[in-house]
């Protein structure tokens, strides 16, 4: 049975730690709702830039733009984005597990994968496998739109070098405070995305615009930013997921801490208890003895 000063120390260090983890959940909860203001406000521009490459792309096509050129693919790259800290859970560890999937099944399909990692927890996982190209990381602290920006341009330009035939992109989504899943898509080649707007399908309802200049000349210079908006969403949503799966983590870290303090607060009664009726049966038997 461990010894009173022993189980003592103890108890005095799962306080301390549950000390640290509330108030890493409390920093947590803090800045969960501004990741989560800014994602949530950002989602309604992408879903309308979203809206708007429909339109513009329904009957474009992609033949005529370098960012739209389907060829054979027998490179890919993955941008794999996760959190530079860690202390979240199993939040970069599942977004790891579909990354490293998609490598094995692309390479299996015999094809070379190269990697861009954003974040530190993608960096160190990936950083002796050889085929990380570039990583970025202490950003995803604060980042910024310059910050997406030079992620994808640098994506768009191996993409038209020939160096990368796809570029997908692994990321983790938000859905709620307690659920945050890892997703895969595609960011390169920007597919036409045939909707109904301006097409033979389209409703009497359905606006039809008249675009000045042509749609063409618009493509030129919305296709780059339509990169832009995907990575920065992509980041967003990794910011929040983060925040939530920490605050998650460090509440059920407290919860334990509390419940390893009981068991030892137990034991130290119990250990105490041993040794005052140890020192009570010394007593009484040396009483005993002096009777005798």
């Amino acid at each position: 049975m461990p010894s009173l000063k022993d189980v003592k120390t103890k108890i005095g260090g799962v306080k301390k730690t549950s000390q640290i983890t509330k108030a890493m959940n409390m920093v947590a909860a803090a800045k969960l709702r501004g990741a989560q203001s800014k994602m949530e406000a950002f989602r309604p521009y992408a879903e309308q830039f979203h809206a708007a490459m429909a339109s513009l792309s329904a009957g474009t096509g992609g033949a005529r733009f370098s960012l739209m050129e389907v060829r054979e693919v027998k490179n890919v790259e993955l941008v794999v984005v996760t959190s530079d800290r860690g202390l979240c859970g199993s939040f970069n560890a599942n977004i790891l597990k579909m990354a490293n999937k998609a490598v094995a099944e692309l390479e299996a399909a015999g094809k070379k994968v190269s990697l861009v990692c954003v974040g530190k927890k993608a960096r160190n996982f990936f950083r002796k496998s050889g085929k990380m190209r570039k990583d970025y990381v202490d950003i995803m602290g604060t980042f910024q739109m310059f910050n997406a920006r030079a992620i994808a341009q640098d994506a768009a330009a191996n993409f038209l070098g020939g160096e990368a035939d796809e570029v997908r992109l692994i990321y983790g989504r938000f859905h709620s405070v307690a659920v945050q899943r890892p997703e895969q898509t595609t960011i390169l080649p920007i597919k036409p995305i045939e909707g109904e707007v301006g097409g033979a399908a389209a409703p009497a309802s359905q606006a039809v615009y008249i675009y000045e200049p042509s749609q063409e000349e618009i493509m030129e210079v919305l296709l780059p930013m339509f990169l832009n908006v995907m990575v920065y969403h992509s980041m967003l949503e990794v910011s929040a997921s983060e925040h939530a799966a920490r605050m998650t983590a460090m509440d059920n870290a407290t919860r334990a801490c509390k419940d390893i303090i009981n068991n030892l607060t137990l034991i130290y009664n119990k250990t105490r208890q041993a040794g005052i009726t140890s020192e009570l049966m010394d007593i009484v038997g040396g009483a005993e003895a002096l009777k005798g």
